[in-house]
């Protein structure tokens, strides 16, 4: 699955660490409907961090379609779930384990 981070670049990430990314998905939710800013900073921190360290980078010319957009890490909690938490299902697709 390819995950573009704004500001940061393409990610490649495997299929084998989808549920890791699942999991911190779901803490994101929960840090997202409490609306502790601090929970959700920590929570999206994880996010992003499992994104790029099991991530492949990307070439910058790389013309490939991202299959998930992520907001930049100073985005709001505000800004994360209007742009990803519409659905109430969080940011990353379900993925049978």
């Amino acid at each position: 699955m390819i995950m573009r981070v704004m500001g940061e670049g393409q990610f490649e990430v495997g299929e084998d660490h989808l549920n890791l990314l699942n999991e911190l998905d779901a803490e994101l939710v929960t840090a997202v409907e409490s609306g502790d800013d601090e929970h959700f900073r920590r929570a999206y921190g994880k996010l992003l961090d499992a994104v790029k360290q099991f991530g492949t980078p990307m070439p910058l010319d790389s013309l490939e379609p991202s299959e998930l957009i992520l907001p930049s890490a100073d985005a709001t909690i505000d800004e994360v779930r209007e742009l990803l938490m519409a659905d109430g299902e969080g940011v990353i697709p379900g993925f049978p384990e």
